[in-house]
């Protein structure tokens, strides 16, 4: 089983928005870690795959070694790490998927 961690602005953000949803929402993310390739990919940035998976009009971005996430055994998926960093709406999708890129290219995995 991966573990998941959801940054504290994320989860911030997603109490202020959903209030009483947002136990359906942090149950959506921690779904991930049971089955680590839920997800639609979007790209990759030096190996580190960007995902997304929806709620009703929302998109919730994670990102996550690459490699291991197609190559890797079952115990390497079992210590994967996968960290859910934005959130956006369809219309804001591509803006912030190159923020996503950008910080990934400037600072690395460890920004978030």
């Amino acid at each position: 089983m991966a573990k998941v961690v959801i940054t504290e602005s994320l989860k911030e953000e997603v109490f202020r928005k959903f209030k009483q949803e947002s136990e359906n929402i942090f149950l959506l993310m921690k779904s991930v870690e049971i089955s680590p390739n839920k997800g639609k990919a979007l790209g990759n940035v030096e190996g580190i795959v960007i995902k997304e998976i929806k709620y009703n009009k929302f998109r919730f971005y994670f990102i996550t070694d690459g490699h291991i996430l197609k190559f890797g055994t079952d115990d390497e998926l079992y210590n994967l790490l996968i960290k859910f960093v934005r959130m956006s709406e369809k219309k804001d999708q591509n803006k912030v998927i190159n923020e996503i890129k950008d910080i990934l290219k400037s600072i690395g995995f460890d920004a978030f």
